[in-house]
């Protein structure tokens, strides 16, 4: 369990509407700047709010920096990842809604008032970036294009942008996907997809994207590895079939015309082994994604 310091204890949090989360590692540099442009940001909203910081271990100031700002500080008790604190923070939030953006200062906070306008109409409001300021980009933006693509084919929604770190989200609802959000950089990707895989309403607003303070912590092959595994992963979690259902017929459809292929043109050997295998296994993806598909409605009524 995390260990909680409560740094602010001026707001009535019986009821509060809103916490501004920030999941912070090492960013002793921003996170000053960046809780002073949320307060500015927000002086005028009429609801009661307040920030939560979670520090992921930090062996710089970070935590004691958040501290001496005023807000309430959640320490975690060893580093778990990015995602990991952003559970940390959902779980200790105590607003009807979260609000999530980057420590690092790349979210510019001044967009917090108009993406609050939607709700509560919608589930799920998240700022679509409107550049690319990550390192990399030749590799970055390709794959991401692609994973994103992948997303919106199984979701049957436009994705502005699959993996934005700033979003907000009605508490209660985001809890019940908790246990599917993975604690590397791929969180956010799984949160957008679990709202949108089961039905909650999910809108996009183009935001300005800055270029991030301190040193980025994303590597490269290893987190882009992960987060195309996450797609793949929450899809499978939520509607198996999208998956499932391409790869049975694929294989079934590879199976059914060598078998013919062969029927035809050597009569003497007619089907090989490997026809069968090809169609059974096409078959038996089939069945193993349908009754997947089944317990997920089941469990989704």
């Amino acid at each position: 369990m995390p260990e909680i310091i409560d740094c602010n204890s001026q707001t009535d949090n019986s009821s509060l509407d809103l916490t501004i989360l920030l999941p912070a590692y090492n960013e002793e540099n921003a996170i000053e700047s960046l809780i002073a442009e949320i307060r500015n940001a927000m002086a005028e909203w009429s609801g009661n709010w307040e920030i939560l910081v979670v520090d992921d271990c930090s062996s710089d100031n970070t935590a004691a920096k958040a501290s001496l700002s005023g807000v309430r500080l959640v320490k975690r008790v060893e580093n778990g990842g990015s995602g990991a604190s952003r559970k940390t923070g959902i779980r200790e939030s105590q607003g009807k809604l979260i609000a999530m953006l980057d420590a690092d200062g790349s979210y510019d906070p001044s967009s917090l008032p108009e993406l609050l306008s939607y709700f509560p109409d919608y589930d799920q409001v998240n700022g679509a970036r409107t550049s690319e300021q990550g390192t990399i980009k030749f590799l970055r933006v390709p794959i991401k294009w692609s994973i994103r693509k992948l997303a919106e084919i199984v979701s049957g929604k436009k994705i502005p942008d699959l993996n934005t770190g700033l979003k907000i989200f009605k508490r209660d609802l985001m809890r019940n996907y908790v246990w599917a959000i993975p604690d590397g950089f791929s969180c956010v990707t799984s949160m957008t997809l679990a709202f949108m895989c089961n039905g909650h309403s999910v809108k996009y607003i183009p935001v300005n994207y800055r270029k991030r303070i301190g040193k980025s912590k994303f590597h490269p092959i290893h987190d882009t590895l992960q987060y195309f595994l996450t797609v793949l992963r929450i899809i499978t979690y939520f509607r198996p079939l999208r998956i499932l259902a391409p790869l049975a017929f694929s294989l079934g459809t590879i199976g059914v015309l060598r078998a013919s292929y062969h029927i035809f043109s050597s009569p003497d050997f007619g089907i090989t082994d490997s026809d069968v295998i090809l169609i059974v296994a096409g078959l038996m993806i089939l069945i193993a994604g349908m009754l997947a598909d089944l317990i997920v409605k089941q469990r989704q009524s």
